[in-house]
């Protein structure tokens, strides 16, 4: 977060005086004031990365001082992302530039995987080096870790849940997928979420289809905001409680079309309290824009332009307690500023972050920056252990079967060979300590071997329907250091190198798009039917879905909070 001190402050006082230049001017823009809900004209000054100045008069000394006339342009604020997952694949770096590059120049993301792959003081130290940035990089401190893990409470322990919630680029607690352990009595939840609210710090729920009741539960425990609406009445509901509503346009849940029609039975006064999400999409869905995307369509649905704009960036700075240097256009804000031909396409022709042009007359002026993953501890996954032939035992009666892309349902088996559309799935420990095995129903009809280090837990997922290509495709796994490999009856056929830590890429998201749908479409040739194989990886062994998961301690069911088959120590 930025901090002036007292020479810089003095500097951009002095602008204002006359007696230094500024920057940049952008002169005759018609520009978003957020809290007023109104297009003004003016012109605006910036000093190096802040706004200093918006209205009628130009500086009086203007040497050495970029000057830009954007008459008949608009200026809105950048976008903000409050709920990232930056590590789908792609890492925070690589979707901050490809965001930004579409106006979202902000992003609170989500700390899972920093507190999986690092210690404390490693994720502190990446969160800072983060601040270096031109984009805003900030992020929500999770209570638990979205899975069973066998070490849960070492994870989260109260001494660490404390460090990253008052940390000041934390901006809240959540996303609570725990909930129903803390409406269980799980006190050491709430104590955590007690402490988050002293800090003056909001609390994001993860709540689809909760009840009245259940929401009101939870509001009564801190939660203040949800973005798992998934109906107009979900959205009126919450707001009605006090909530803060982000509505979702993701890969997975694509819901903002409906959800804006919706919501029109509900005649709504007021938006204030709603902002926009792409909720962690994977590449592929973002090709076709980032919260840009998310105003055309509140635009198209006939959502006021202030309203629509205040949505994707105000909203959520005000609600995250940033609206004192993010959302507006006004002094003292950090220069995030988009220039939009036009007031009805929310894709800017330029993009200011932190001051510097990152998009002039839509052409890029960064090229995305190396960055030094070795410093933190970040390389290439090295696994020295190997398979053995022990590993691949999988009788159970019980086995998993597939609804969709991440929902998975328990089913009595039969047969102790493959039906046709069975195969074998293995989630092993990256240190190759235990492993799980079930079989999965409803995956593929025709993949041999299928393995990936990418997934919610950090450990590796084997999916196949022949156990020695399952082999093969793990073995090429581990030579590439990390990621996802796919093997047919006699050749592998697919692989996407994760060489951070066997987690995600340090390839530029528009080339991860690619290789997003090229994966999809093997996949789909094999059997696959469904549409994100992505995200199917990353929610296998997430519990805050139904109905069944494969988690680091066994097969758990969800909704019995009951461990069905435990984890094998190898």
């Amino acid at each position: 977060m930025f901090h002036w001190d007292v020479e810089q402050i003095r500097k951009q006082i002095n602008v204002i005086k006359g007696k230094e230049n500024p920057s940049k001017v952008l002169k005759n823009v018609t520009y978003l004031n957020g809290p007023l809900k109104k297009w003004l004209s003016g012109h605006i000054w910036i000093s190096e990365n802040r706004i200093i100045y918006v209205g009628e008069e130009l500086p009086e000394n203007l040497e050495n001082t970029e000057v830009v006339d954007c008459t008949g342009q608009f200026a809105v604020p950048g976008y903000i992302e409050p709920h990232a997952h930056p590590f789908q694949l792609y890492n925070p770096l690589t979707l901050a530039h490809y965001a930004s590059l579409r106006g979202t120049t902000t992003l609170v993301s989500d700390n899972l995987l920093l507190s999986i792959l690092f210690n404390k003081q490693q994720a502190f130290s990446f969160i800072n080096a983060l601040d270096k940035e031109v984009s805003s990089f900030y992020w929500w401190a999770r209570y638990d870790s979205q899975t069973v893990l066998q070490n849960e409470r070492q994870t989260y322990t109260k001494e660490t849940l404390k460090a990253w919630t008052d940390h000041p680029n934390v901006l809240q607690g959540g996303e609570l997928t725990g909930w129903p352990k803390v409406l269980a009595g799980e006190d050491e939840l709430v104590k955590a979420m007690i402490e988050t609210r002293k800090n003056n710090k909001p609390i994001e729920g993860h709540l689809p289809a909760a009840s009245a009741k259940t929401l009101t539960q939870l509001a009564l425990l801190g939660v203040t905001s949800d973005h798992e609406s998934m109906t107009g009445k979900d959205v009126f509901e919450r707001l009605r409680l006090g909530y803060n509503v982000a509505l979702r346009y993701s890969s997975i849940r694509p819901d903002l079309p409906a959800l804006l029609e919706e919501m029109k039975e509900y005649d709504l006064a007021s938006y204030d309290k709603i902002m926009f999400t792409t909720d962690g999409s994977t590449p592929a869905f973002y090709e076709q824009g980032v919260i840009d995307k998310m105003i055309s369509i509140a635009l198209e649905n006939g959502i006021p332009s202030e309203e629509a704009y205040n949505m994707a960036s105000y909203n959520a700075a005000r609600h995250l307690r940033i609206d004192d240097v993010h959302g507006i256009i006004a002094p003292g804000q950090i220069a995030h500023i988009n220039i939009l031909s036009d007031i009805n396409n929310p894709t800017p022709i330029a993009v200011l972050a932190s001051g510097e042009w990152v998009l002039r007359n839509k052409e890029a002026c960064m090229e995305e920056k190396p960055f030094p993953w070795a410093d933190f501890d970040v390389e290439k996954l090295n696994i020295s252990w190997e398979l053995k032939e022990a590993d691949f035992q999988f009788e159970t009666k019980t086995g998993l079967k597939m609804l969709n892309s991440v929902i998975i349902k328990p089913y009595e088996r039969e047969e102790e060979a493959l039906a046709e559309d069975e195969s074998y799935v293995m989630l092993i420990d990256r240190n190759g300590k235990w492993r799980v095995n079930t079989i999965l129903k409803g995956f593929a009809t025709n993949v041999c071997g299928f393995v990936s280090s990418y997934s919610n837990s950090g450990d590796i997922i084997l999916i196949g329907r022949n156990k020695n290509r399952m082999i093969a495709a793990f073995n090429r796994m581990k030579q590439i250091g990390g990621g996802i490999v796919l093997s047919d009856n006699e050749e592998l056929v697919y692989e996407l190198p994760l060489p951070l830590a066997g987690a995600f890429s340090d390839m530029p998201l528009v080339w991860l798009a690619k290789e997003n749908t090229k994966l999809k479409e093997m996949l789909q040739e094999r059997g696959y039917r469904f549409e994100d194989p992505v995200y199917t990886l990353l929610f296998l062994s997430s519990i805050h879905l139904p109905y069944i998961r494969v988690t680091p301690a066994g097969i758990y069911n969800v909704m019995q909070k009951s461990i069905l088959n435990p984890f094998e120590v190898r």
